[in-house]
């Protein structure tokens, strides 16, 4: 199939200034919540960008576990390639895209882990199965085959049996607090809409950006 194929027309609806929560957080938490009333398939992935010390860009998709006035929250490996980037350069974006919607919405700023009350908090209410998971992978390392990973579950489910699973000491969370948030609703002919949040002097100030 050749790509000139793949043509849309966006006819969803529109984005207004009037329309617009004054403070981005609720503006993004009303779009989560309309996703998740859509029954959109995980409304909570994003795809989240770091970059090295050198500037040599890396993307992935994570799920989004948290979400109040300090920032978006996630939960990895502190031993991953993301987290190894994160220590070099301590900024991160964001990209939710609800395709169904229509709509997505991009977000950078600075990043910080979460404190480890936080962290065990969340991974004491994680299912028993991804618990161990976050023991057993040696996240972004190489390894022999599947079957090592399978054999060390074994191993811990054994160990553990009977007992609570406590986080990892190398597992945790990051808060990615944002400094920019843009909201992108498609429209027809693509002219889409785009109105994006800018902090200034610790104010949000919404600016509209052409399509």
């Amino acid at each position: 199939m050749e790509l000139a194929e793949l043509r849309k027309e966006y006819t969803k609806g529109g984005l207004k200034e009037r329309d617009l929560r004054s403070n981005p957080f609720e503006q993004f938490q009303l779009w989560l919540d309309q996703a998740i009333a859509a029954e959109l398939k995980e409304p909570n992935a994003m795809c989240l960008a770091t970059a090295d010390a050198d500037g040599s860009p890396s993307a992935r998709m994570v799920l989004l576990k948290g979400v109040d006035e300090r920032g978006f929250t996630f939960y990895t490996n502190y031993e991953s390639r993301k987290a190894e980037e994160l220590e070099e350069n301590p900024r991160a974006a964001l990209v939710f895209y609800w395709s169904e919607l229509e709509r997505q919405v991009r977000i950078t700023g600075s990043v910080e882990k979460v404190t480890r009350e936080e962290t065990e908090a969340y991974f004491a209410m994680r299912p028993r199965e991804s618990q161990l998971g976050a023991w057993v992978s040696e996240q972004s390392a190489v390894i022999s085959g599947r079957k090592a990973l399978e054999e060390q579950k074994t191993a811990l489910e054994k160990w553990y049996e009977g007992m609570e699973i406590p986080a990892p000491p190398n597992w945790g969370g990051y808060r990615v607090t944002p400094d920019e948030i843009e909201f992108w609703q498609g429209r027809p002919g693509r002219l889409h809409d785009r109105l994006r949040y800018g902090l200034e002097d610790g104010k949000w100030i919404v600016e509209r950006l052409a399509p």
